[in-house]
């Protein structure tokens, strides 16, 4: 179909709505509530990645108490097993049948807390439903609501208890985000907002799940310029041919460009993608994909430096705004 600015004022609207509530709970980090909402509304799923209590696992409850829908919470433990996610077949006696009881995993929005605690093992039983929306399990597949949403919190891979995600498992997600500490002032408003109880009990779902798959429809008609799917392959690229690279981003990496900036750029109210739009969301979508040389990351070179790198190099087209 092709948008009218009418159709774009309404998803714009709803999604600032939904942004508008999260920072009711979540003081000084906009970009990073914003890369949340850019990550559903693409259709993909993120990783919060960064040291404990910066808010990692609020942000996940205040979006998710924000948009509706069922939510269920997995927190990742190095004794939880995959059926504690998928769920399993058990007994019942009086039909003599094996029924299946669904696993938390079966939500529209799901936290996988600590993800990085679990053995990778439990951490893999996430794979098929992030990837094709269903889980098998004892060889009957069962489809997940729709939307289907998973945020994952990961600490630090140098903290003690915790277990790096694979790279199969890192692909999956399509922005990894890091939250940092907040400023002195927000951190002094953090604590004035709790002084009577915590914010998080007074969100209130402005979206419905209807919403959602209605902003989601907008976005995937947002229109890409030929030139700038170019830049997009052509970014991903250059991660594979810099020769810091062991593994450079994958096909993933261009779709997760392509489907981010959809998403990023009618937040910002557009039917039409720029390369700037790319440039602000390369980092989110790319740095997760790439590894570095070891003997060069001992001595500091990390995968932004790669994705600063292609950004640096390959030329911005110049796109028409339609």
């Amino acid at each position: 179909m092709v948008l009218d600015e009418g159709q774009i004022r309404s998803a714009s609207a709803k999604a600032e709505r939904i942004l508008h509530e999260v920072e009711t709970v979540i003081v000084g980090k906009p970009h990073a509530v914003r890369q949340v909402l850019v990550g559903l509304i693409a259709g993909g799923h993120v990783l919060l990645e960064d040291i404990p209590g910066v808010g990692k696992t609020m942000l996940a409850r205040a979006m998710s108490r924000a948009i509706g829908g069922t939510f269920r919470r997995i927190q990742f433990a190095p004794d939880l097993l995959p059926s504690d996610i998928t769920g399993s077949n058990l007994y019942n006696q009086s039909t003599h049948e094996f029924v299946f009881r669904p696993g938390p995993i079966f939500a529209n929005i799901v936290l996988a807390d600590e993800i990085n605690r679990a053995t990778p093992k439990s951490q893999a039983s996430l794979l098929e439903g992030m990837e094709e929306s269903q889980v098998t399990v004892d060889g009957v597949t069962y489809d997940l609501p729709s939307p289907f949403f998973v945020m994952a919190t990961a600490n630090p891979i140098e903290f003690r208890g915790t277990f790096p995600l694979p790279e199969t498992q890192m692909d999956r997600f399509l922005l990894r985000i890091g939250m940092g500490y907040p400023s002195h002032d927000d951190e002094i408003e953090v604590l004035s907002r709790q002084t009577r109880g915590h914010p998080i009990a007074h969100v209130n779902a402005v979206a419905t799940v209807e919403d959602i798959q209605m902003i989601r429809a907008v976005a995937q008609e947002v229109h890409v310029e030929p030139s700038v799917k170019d830049y997009m392959v052509s970014l991903v690229e250059a991660t594979r041919k810099n020769p810091r690279s062991l593994l450079g981003a994958s096909p993933r990496g261009s779709l997760g460009l392509f489907k981010a900036s959809r998403a990023l750029a009618l937040l910002d109210g557009r039917s039409f993608v720029t390369p700037d739009d790319v440039k602000r969301i390369a980092p989110m979508v790319l740095c997760h994909r790439i590894s570095v040389d070891p003997q060069l990351a001992v001595q500091g070179v990390t995968p932004e430096h790669v994705v600063i790198e292609a950004l640096e190099q390959v030329p911005v087209p110049l796109a028409a705004a339609s």
